[in-house]
């Protein structure tokens, strides 16, 4: 099984990764059995301590994910190296129709399916494309839905602020009740 990252967060305890307001920001960010388009492989999405993780839930025949991707390439261009991984999660439910809009985006980046549909709920993703940025701690921080070229400024500023952050992460929503309740 391959790993998305050096080294996986335990991520266990979570009953419902949503906030009181529907939102997962401030969660960590729920791991994800997937499959590798290229390979067919596991992939495991687990955040990976000292990566930033962009996760990308698009499909083939979402308009504004054909406007995404060219914006998602030039981010693993810019930010690959300073810790920015990027993970695109295919929702299409023929592998081929994915393959075939590759055929036009060739890209770097981590490809990985759910044909189960598992993923994006977890990550309560209501609309395609969605992303969700987490941090180098495995705590998502922000959650955009849809994709339009006007919000490549204020995304690529999200994702510098979470690549410049120093020291420990913020502690995740749950986490004083989690240790709490295991220390009993």
């Amino acid at each position: 099984m391959r790993r998305v990252g050096a080294v996986a967060i335990a991520l266990l305890g979570f009953a419902s990764l949503g906030s009181r307001d529907g939102e997962p920001v401030g969660r960590l960010a729920p791991d994800c059995a997937l499959t590798a388009l290229d390979s067919g492989e596991e992939v495991a999405l687990a955040p990976a301590r000292g990566k930033v993780l962009w996760v990308d839930f698009w499909a083939s025949w979402c308009s504004a994910c054909v406007e995404s991707f060219p914006f998602l390439m030039a981010l693993d261009r810019d930010y690959r190296e300073r810790g920015l991984e990027i993970v695109a999660v295919n929702l299409d439910e023929k592998p081929e129709e994915a393959r075939a809009f590759l055929a036009h985006y060739p890209v770097r980046f981590e490809l990985a399916a759910d044909r189960s549909r598992d993923c994006p709920r977890a990550f309560g993703v209501a609309s395609l494309p969605s992303a969700v940025l987490v941090d180098r701690g495995g705590v998502i921080r922000f959650v955009h839905r849809g994709f339009h070229p006007g919000d490549a400024e204020a995304l690529r500023t999200q994702v510098e602020s979470l690549l410049d952050e120093g020291g420990a992460p913020p502690e995740p929503a749950g986490a004083e009740e989690r240790t709490r309740a295991g220390a009993r």
